[in-house]
């Protein structure tokens, strides 16, 4: 079926880039150039960012501390916008990266290239190769999987299922990794390896759906390294983010004046907050409420970007450019397959059998000891980070806005909070914002600024990149909560 009124025709004037999802032209030549925007991200002008940084002097003290690079790279600078975060964030990376753990350097480094890798994030997976390198690693390996001892291989099927479908992971998938034998995994070296997945996963989130730019790199006559150790996708190199989806996205996504609303979504906060006070839902309305909100969010994507034309019109035209599934395997495994075979009962994880706080940071805590504090602290970091406005707005509580955005990435894994009312979601989540933060939590190498652009268009970008830390965090530990549940089975 066509939406928006593109015809099949058109479709054939058309490539789909089989790396990084993105719709090109055929006349239009792919050529390697700068980015468009000089930045550290493609949404973000320049000077927001900038400014951030010179103003303030732990974002430069927290650099050399707790950064493997030793630079301040793009992501640090984007969510420097955020100082009191950019902390939490660090402290936990440099931990889980270089501080006493089970895993040896080299391979914390090539396991973050691997879950990286699942969502073809060039950005993540160059970073990690250099650092891959520099601790010492077996240039080999960067060949691909065939190459890396069967240990690491044997780590394929738990990043697959992380990355898109965590709720399929069981405790036969642990007792399969910890077996006994010369490729078995140690339980603290598997919670380390998950750790490192998980963060991995959830920072692609946040680099495709900041739009961070390519490093420049200072050894470079222009600045930057555009054909890098592994040229994964030359189309991603060449796009500003924004090419033709303009024309692709059918109707576009329902646009009113943005200063009303602001004001619509502030009256419905204050609303819900009322009816809050007045009556409780029952425990009944609650469950439907959920199941309802569940089922709507396996169908926000559909129709909303890439569906503008029929799948197979582009079947033919798929360009390879990647290198990246030499790092993987069943590449084209994804949380969209979930969606589509239209499964009505996705298996309900209920918050209060398996929490964080109750369950999952304990087992962290005493198989990988401290990162579980490390990893606490953050998410309740994120969970509260406040500074009372919305836009221009001063003064305004946005509690309800923040669980809403971390308990419906939550809905889409299939966990649910007993004491949560998911109609909130509904009433303060508009579609645009929906669409968005499907993307970027499910297959965030499709988003794209127009997305960015497309919901909250009179809040500050710094609000936007603080949305986008919520994501991060809520899929994290979204994930961390399956593959842990997984863990105390098998050991229970």
């Amino acid at each position: 079926m066509n939406r928006g009124g593109s015809s099949p025709s058109a479709a054939a004037n058309y490539l789909l880039c089989t790396n990084c999802r993105k719709v090109l032209r055929k006349d239009k030549r792919i050529r390697v150039s700068q980015p468009l925007t000089r930045g550290p991200s493609a949404f973000i002008p320049e000077k927001e960012v900038v400014q951030a940084n010179t103003v303030d002097e732990r974002t430069n003290f927290l650099v050399e501390e707790y950064s493997t690079s030793g630079r301040l790279d793009n992501i640090t600078q984007v969510m420097s916008l955020h100082t009191q975060y950019l902390e939490s964030f660090l402290r936990s990376q440099f931990y889980m990266l270089r501080m006493d753990g089970p895993l040896p350097l080299p391979h914390r480094h090539y396991i973050a290239i691997m879950a990286a890798a699942r969502h073809q994030c060039s950005y993540l997976i160059n970073m990690h190769v250099d650092e891959f390198l520099k601790t010492g690693g077996n240039a080999e390996w960067l060949n691909g999987l065939e190459y890396v001892p069967q240990r690491l291989k044997n780590l394929n099927e738990i990043n697959k299922l992380l990355a898109h479908r965590p709720w399929l992971i069981t405790k036969e998938h642990i007792q399969k990794l910890v077996k006994t034998g010369e490729n078995n995994w140690s339980l603290p070296e598997l919670v380390h390896a998950v750790v490192l997945l998980a963060h991995y996963h959830a920072l692609a989130s946040f680099v495709f759906g900041s739009g961070i730019n390519p490093e420049r790199d200072p050894e470079i006559s222009n600045g930057f390294r555009l054909i890098s150790v592994n040229n994964f996708c030359v189309c991603d190199l060449a796009n500003d983010n924004n090419i033709e989806n303009a024309s692709l996205t059918g109707s576009n996504f329902g646009i009113v004046d943005s200063l009303s609303e602001l004001e619509a979504l502030m009256e419905r906060m204050k609303r819900l907050q009322e009816e809050r006070e007045d009556e409780e839902a029952s425990q009944e309305e609650m469950t439907t409420r959920f199941e309802k909100e569940k089922k709507e969010s396996l169908f926000v994507v559909s129709g909303d970007t890439f569906h503008s034309f029929p799948h197979s019109d582009f079947e033919d035209d798929m360009i390879i450019t990647s290198d990246v599934s030499r790092y993987i395997e069943d590449p084209g495994f994804g949380y969209e397959d979930f969606a589509r075979r239209g499964e009505e009962h996705l298996p309900t994880f209920r918050a209060q059998d398996y929490t964080w706080e109750n369950h999952g940071f304990s087992l962290v805590n005493r198989l990988y000891s401290d990162i579980g504090h490390l990893l606490d602290e953050k998410f309740r970091m994120v969970y509260n980070l406040t500074y009372n406005t919305m836009a221009t707005h001063e003064d305004v509580d946005t509690t309800m806005l923040r669980r809403a955005l971390f308990n419906y990435v939550h809905c889409m894994f299939g966990i649910r909070y007993d004491d949560y009312d998911y109609g909130e979601v509904n009433q303060l989540l508009e579609r645009s914002l929906k669409v968005y933060i499907k993307t970027v939590t499910c297959y965030p190498e499709r988003t794209t600024k127009r997305m960015y652009d497309s919901y909250w268009r009179q809040f500050k970008h710094s609000e936007k990149v603080h949305v986008n830390l919520l994501l991060m965090e809520a899929r994290m530990q979204a994930e961390l909560l399956y593959a842990l549940r997984a863990i105390t089975r098998h050991l229970t």
